[in-house]
């Protein structure tokens, strides 16, 4: 089967409706990742077809084996995206990329170069959580190993943070107006922890730098939101079968997407708000309802639904006392910890994330939505953990989430089966495990990192008793026994 830029497609496909050689790269994109193929470019896409929009996204990967970009250079930088509904599907190809750099083949040089043209005005990221190379209170971890590296030698960087430090640094030295950096993570305050992380890595490596960053620089927050499984060969198979091509790069998703973006670009940026996008000036709000509602409740159906057996959300979903309890964790334990924009309907939010996470379409893994849960945790159950300790309020769902994660990292599901446990700090967490044998030592010692759980949560006694006290349940009675009782 050809590929999506020779083949004919199918005639319900939606294709560029703009001259793709009016496109100017403006945007330089870390992580050619599935969400941000469904969401940001698409967004940037949308607003092409939308206005005539001269935007254009060179595309970066900083790792792996290169072989989807090499994928989308062998399509013109063409890609497909597959929005999924309960109904029906849409099928788009979207047309902005306009150019492409794998580091490990094209060489770190070639990237600089790029960040270093004057035309250039964001470079963007999705890179999650772990790739800026923070500490549980935002600060740059010095330990890291890659950071320690490039902090030995800037002029030749590894990861994202020394890489848009070196980048400015050219452009200062050139005497080249600033670039927005654009965080699109799934991290509260995503702005402000790249903020932190790119001055201080400036900072110890020339204040002068650190201080022309900091006057100059913007680092928007932004709040980003659609469901975006991993690729698999089923999802590439069927996106074959609705377009009529093959496409390496495609991606499905589902059609609901939001992104609400604090409104503060000093090199301009394309009208997203065209396609959708709302620009405001405080972006917090937004970001912790999401983050605790959303992105707490996934963690929670991804750590207990895999330990009962489930494979996607959608399978949790079916099951209705996990239904129920993801119901009850947004809105009688996360919600209240919110503190929102008046008008905003907390319940409806959670009942359309109720309706989303049971899409049959969509067959998002449990085990994908687990990965780095110690990056997660923080974010997405620390914030609305201490609010309830502070209101003496109730918080048991949050002590069972953080016991199906440490049951999770344990390695073993319910029925005995090995877990590939992915997690930059899986040996260490595993290590502990298997060094304690009693339920209390074990919680107790995973607690007590405060790089994923600060103090005033790990090591309070009643959440160490009540973690424990779920833990010892999932151990003897299994995940799906303890949801059912609660």
């Amino acid at each position: 089967m050809n590929n999506i830029a020779t083949a004919t497609l199918n005639q319900q496909v939606k294709t560029p409706g703009y001259d793709r050689n009016r496109l100017t790269t403006k945007i330089v994109h870390f992580g050619f990742g599935a969400f941000h193929r469904a969401h940001q470019a698409l967004y940037t896409d949308d607003v092409a077809n939308l206005s005539g929009s001269d935007w254009g996204i060179c595309e970066v990967s900083l790792m792996g084996n290169g072989e989807l970009i090499k994928s989308l250079r062998a399509q013109d930088h063409l890609y497909s995206v597959l929005e999924k509904g309960t109904h029906g599907s849409d099928a788009k190809i979207v047309g902005v990329v306009t150019e492409s750099i794998h580091v490990l083949s094209d060489g770190m040089d070639a990237l600089l170069a790029k960040l270093a043209e004057p035309q250039i005005a964001i470079a963007s990221m999705t890179i999650t959580e772990k790739g800026y190379c923070v500490d549980a209170s935002g600060k740059l971890d010095t330990a890291n190993p890659m950071i320690a590296q490039d902090l030995k030698t800037p002029s030749a960087p590894q990861s994202a943070i020394a890489v848009i430090v070196e980048a400015l640094r050219l452009r200062k030295a050139a005497q080249l107006p600033p670039f927005t950096v654009l965080s699109c993570d799934n991290m509260q305050e995503n702005g402000k922890t790249a903020r932190q992380a790119i001055l201080q890595f400036a900072n110890l490596i020339d204040p002068e730098l650190g201080n022309w960053i900091s006057t100059h620089v913007s680092f928007p927050c932004t709040m980003v939101d659609r469901i975006v499984p991993a690729a698999t060969a089923d999802t590439l198979d069927e996106i074959a079968e609705v377009i009529g091509a093959s496409d390496p790069c495609g991606i499905a998703c589902e059609p609901f997407r939001q992104w609400v973006i604090e409104d503060n670009f000093v090199a301009g940026r394309p009208d997203w708000n065209l396609a959708g996008a709302e620009f405001v000036d405080d972006v917090v709000p937004y970001e912790e309802m999401k983050l605790r509602m959303l992105n707490g409740a996934h963690s929670f159906l991804a750590y207990l639904g895999h330990l009962a057996g489930y494979e996607h959300i959608s399978d949790t979903m079916a099951d209705p006392h996990f239904k129920q309890t993801a119901l009850k964790l947004m809105l009688e334990t996360q919600a209240p910890s919110l503190t929102m924009p008046a008008g905003t309907d907390l319940n409806q939010y959670a009942n359309s994330l109720i309706e989303r996470f049971s899409n049959p379409s969509l067959k998002h893994r449990t085990w994908q939505i687990a990965m780095d849960g110690s990056q997660k945790i923080p974010q997405r159950f620390g914030g609305s953990l201490r609010y309830h300790l502070n209101q003496g309020s109730d918080f048991s769902l949050l002590a069972l989430g953080i016991a199906g994660w440490i049951k999770y990292v344990g390695g073993q599901d319910d029925q005995g089966r090995a877990i590939d446990v992915k997690d930059p700090r899986a040996q260490e967490l595993q290590q502990i495990i298997t060094s304690h044998q009693d339920a209390a030592d074990i919680v107790k010692h995973l607690l007590a990192i405060e790089s994923i759980f600060a103090a005033d949560i790990g090591q309070h006694p009643e959440v160490l008793t009540r973690v424990t006290a779920y833990y010892q349940q999932l151990l003897q009675q299994g995940a799906r026994k303890t949801v059912a009782a609660l």
